[in-house]
């Protein structure tokens, strides 16, 4: 193929012309639509924000999962990455946090690289029926692309998410999945003869990965205050999170949620593993409601999973360990959520604040997702005060949790019997 250097950096088509829209990396629209207009071209390559033009990364950014929002919470301008063996929910968790973007001003960037046509024709087909792409960019390189577009793929996506994020606009992008990335990357470098380092991987891996998060940032108000949040997605080989490659992003990102297969077989979804998952903004990146009701939800669920462990060796436990099984086990029924679902943030602190309170230890295993929903419905007739609260992270007082609490009470008095308490050294059912 005969080809001839323009003398000029590799550019990517830019602006309000892309949303709705499918691109490869060239910029070609790719969804057989007409050509976008208004768009211009920006470099692929770019700097990321200096420290001064930063802001601190302290805006939650909801993405409707209730295992992530209340345990592992998620800044606006956060890197966080998602990681996991093949086939464990990965990018279930990315569409989810899209979805839930619908009427919140939110830009969505979706980066598929390497992936199988199939299985991008899906994701977008999800897209499509949920009304998403009208704010959403697909940026596609196909698993028989040469290795130079993949590479290339995930600087392009991001330019396009910095064109938004400069105008003031908060934007997600989804880099799905970096793993490819890496191994296109290898596959250059060994062509081009670059000395083969760990895993035959070239030694400045580290370099680009961090090149590229690096502009995932939070706008100070005096640059327009927009914010770019990354959820770089990574797979792992028989749960080897200490690989070369996933390592390198641990360091490099804000923190990490960890899916894992163990949990998936069992049908808890999203199988995200709490203990290995990690938000190192911690509560700097969640709201005060949030806060109030699930502070001591991560170690109350720790516990439950030691004793439940210990419990399967058929040892005669106590009235106070059962107890802590018993309401582990009701936090674990309401952490699942089905996918493409998203629960809205009233909703959310609804199930917590009822979940903090022990009303669902009442509730049988079997009726819990029942229960659960009933609780998420009860949130529509939160009093407009208190929702204005949690929409604009004010804190609750008493007077607010004595409101949300009265109506989670209500909305389980059909699941709750009489009297549901085990009986005294009963042996414990095994959750199904």
């Amino acid at each position: 193929m005969v080809v001839q250097d323009t003398g000029g950096p590799l550019m990517a088509p830019v602006g309000k012309g892309t949303l709705s829209r499918m691109f490869d990396v060239f910029g070609n629209a790719i969804d057989r639509l007409e050509k976008p207009t208004e768009v211009e071209w920006r470099s692929l390559h770019r700097n990321p924000p200096a420290l001064a033009r930063r802001s601190t990364k302290s805006e939650i950014f909801a993405t409707g999962l209730k295992v992530i929002d209340a345990l592992i919470p998620v800044g606006r301008g956060q890197r966080e990455l998602i990681l996991g063996d093949r086939q464990t929910g990965k990018t279930a968790i990315a569409i989810d946090a899209i979805l839930n973007q619908r009427d919140q001003q939110v830009r969505c960037v979706y980066c598929a690289i390497g992936q199988r046509a199939s299985t991008v024709a899906k994701t977008v087909a999800t897209l499509q029926e949920r009304g998403v792409m009208e704010y959403t960019v697909v940026v596609v390189t196909e698993g028989n692309d040469p290795p130079g577009l993949a590479y290339v793929a995930p600087y392009a996506a991001t330019s396009i998410a910095e064109y938004f994020m400069e105008a003031g606009q908060d934007v997600l992008i989804v880099y799905d999945d970096l793993t490819h990335h890496a191994r296109a990357y290898r596959e250059l470098s060994l062509l081009l003869h670059r000395p083969p380092g760990r895993e035959a991987f070239p030694d400045d891996i580290f370099y680009i990965h961090s090149r590229l998060l690096e502009r995932a940032t939070h706008l100070s108000p005096e640059r327009g205050g927009g914010s770019l949040t990354a959820l770089p997605i990574i797979e792992t080989e028989a749960q080897d999170i200490s690989a070369y490659i996933p390592t390198n992003l641990i360091s490099i990102t804000d923190g990490q949620i960890y899916l894992s297969p163990a949990l998936f077989e069992l049908g808890v979804l999203p199988a995200v593993d709490v203990g290995k998952s990690v938000s190192r903004l911690g509560g700097k990146a969640q709201r005060a409601a949030y806060r109030a009701v699930a502070g001591d939800l991560k170690l109350a669920y720790a516990q439950f999973e030691e004793l439940e462990t210990f419990s399967r060796f058929g040892a005669r436990l106590d009235a106070d360990t059962r107890k802590i099984i018993e309401h582990g086990r009701r936090i674990r029924s309401c952490l699942k959520q089905p996918e493409a679902t998203p629960v809205s943030v009233p909703a959310q602190i609804a199930v917590l604040r009822a979940l903090i309170a022990e009303l669902f230890d009442d509730v049988s295993l079997e009726r819990m997702q029942g229960a659960e929903y009933a609780v998420q419905e009860s949130a529509a007739d939160i009093p407009m005060e208190v929702r204005t609260r949690l929409d604009t992270a004010g804190k609750l007082n008493e007077e607010d949790r004595a409101v949300i609490l009265d109506l989670a009470r209500q909305a389980l008095k059909e699941f709750t019997p009489e009297s549901s308490s085990p009986a005294k050294n009963e042996p414990l059912k095994e959750e199904t």
